[in-house]
């Protein structure tokens, strides 16, 4: 079993090795967005993850849609599987972050009446 480490959320999963981080992310109860199944086709479960000693390789389909930023650590959370212990930076849903922006102006124009 790997336990894996969901940031910034910061909530973990105990998985078996090969199940791939998106799998791992539900388990977690961590949403990480994706419109296509988890075909690699829509890239929007990019993730990050700085010790990529806990995935297996980057597979074909990651190499053909993210090429190089493979090497920098963002991989596709529905094709890479895991082989051990790993921490993952899930990026904010946009949805989320345009209302984050919008409470935090509305809370500045509160205070400034």
């Amino acid at each position: 079993m790997a336990w894996i480490r969901f940031m910034p959320e910061d909530k973990s999963a105990k998985v078996k090795p090969g199940t791939t981080l998106f799998q791992a992310g539900r388990a977690a109860r961590v949403f990480i967005r994706s419109r296509c199944g988890g075909n690699a086709a829509c890239l929007m479960c990019k993730v990050k993850v700085e010790d990529q000693s806990g995935l297996a390789p980057p597979n074909r389909n990651e190499i053909l849609k993210l090429g190089s930023l493979t090497k920098q650590g963002v991989r596709l959370s529905c094709q890479a599987r895991i082989t051990g212990d790993v921490t993952v930076e899930v990026p904010e849903d946009p949805l989320k972050s345009a209302i984050r922006a919008l409470l935090a102006k509305q809370q500045e124009d509160d205070d400034g009446i």
